[in-house]
């Protein structure tokens, strides 16, 4: 067997292999890490499948690879079509023209607490001037650092942390019932508000940034974190909006569970990636940053902005309240199923005693 053969056979080996572990229903860091670099295994296909071409493998290997990398890429292409222009949207635009009353810009970004430049994050939300800015990683360092960037803003949620879980949500729209809780993991909170909007209706707005998957470590946190904003949302009358890092990707099991859960759309379903991190890899690049929205919602705008610095791309997202339910495809309701597994995480996490994850890294 020659040199390319054999590189060929490792190449399909590690896809057929990573696409495997990806599907292994646990909410663990080990099997749930794979479930992000479902992009980067379809471009590695690409050598695999022309190495089955014309390496000269024999038969027998040749077949029965490129039948283990058919089944692996149809794998990788039915989790991540869907986030590209060849699907069929999820979320609606917006009529054009609108109703400037009814719409909300918000802008996140995961600033990467280490990271001290200020002043790009400063200039770049100055120029997008959005209604709500999310902030996650902020410390008391990052307060400071966006002072004159705060003073635009009239209504602000500050809740600095040290560990690399602090938040900030500040809004030019008037906020009410404020609630900032850590739902499970002490140290990890999340913000609710309401947001009204200028034409005076009223929406709920959540932002969260629970932790990230680590080889090591249950992701049960996580998960049940988002699973339960999710069943919250469903709660209150009020459409809502849920935005944040969630440390996930948008095509994984608990993303996907969460729409159930919760009804919400994702824009960027039938529009494309998004990928907003990391920032400093191009090769190495997923969608970690999102905002999901209620039906009653059009998209007027999406944008991955410039990057500040940081491992994440702030991202833009701008809405118009139509009244109306409409949507393109159907997320599907949530089983019986989905609630037990929820309530399951959730119990096997409060029962725990521990810091969180990643804590110390910035």
């Amino acid at each position: 067997m020659s040199i390319a053969g054999l590189i060929t056979l490792i190449l399909t080996a590690i896809i057929a292999l990573a696409t495997g572990i990806a599907r292994l229903p646990l909410a663990h860091g080990f099997a749930r890490y794979f479930d992000f670099p479902r992009v980067q295994l379809l471009v590695l296909a690409l050598p695999a499948a022309l190495g089955l071409v014309t390496s000269g493998l024999p038969a027998p290997w040749r077949w029965g690879a490129g039948i283990v990398l058919a089944l692996a890429v149809a794998d990788q292409l039915a989790h991540v079509l869907r986030f590209t222009p060849l699907w069929r949207k999820q979320s609606l635009a917006a009529p054009d023209p609108g109703d400037p009353g009814a719409r909300i810009s918000v802008m996140t970004c995961n600033v990467k607490m280490s990271n001290r430049d200020y002043g790009r994050l400063a200039r770049l939300a100055a120029r997008v001037k959005p209604d709500i800015l999310i902030l996650m990683e902020v410390d008391a360092g990052w307060l400071a650092g966006l002072t004159e960037l705060r003073r635009a803003f009239d209504h602000h949620i500050d809740h600095p942390l040290g560990n690399s879980y602090g938040m900030a949500l500040w809004s030019r729209l008037p906020l009410s019932s404020v609630t900032v809780r850590d739902l499970l993991v002490p140290d990890v909170p999340s913000i609710r508000t309401t947001v009204e909007l200028r034409d005076g209706r009223k929406i709920a707005l959540f932002a969260l940034h629970p932790e990230p998957p680590v080889p090591f470590h249950p992701t049960e946190g996580r998960d049940a974190e988002i699973g339960m904003v999710g069943v919250e949302t469903t709660k209150t009358d009020l459409p809502a909006i849920v935005a944040g890092d969630l440390n996930d990707v948008a095509w994984s099991r608990t993303t996907r569970r969460f729409q159930r859960l919760s009804g919400l759309l994702d824009p960027r379903v039938g529009r494309g990636f998004y990928s907003s991190f990391d920032a400093r890899f191009v090769f190495l690049r997923w969608p970690l940053d999102h905002l999901f929205h209620d039906a009653r919602f059009r998209v007027v705008d999406l944008q991955r902005l410039d990057t500040v610095g940081s491992d994440h791309f702030p991202m833009y997202f701008a809405l118009e309240l139509n009244g109306k339910p409409a949507q393109g495809e159907k997320i599907g309701d949530a089983t019986a199923d989905d609630h037990a597994e929820l309530r399951r995480m959730r119990d096997r996490e409060a029962a725990r005693d521990r810091r969180p994850v990643g804590e110390d890294w910035e």
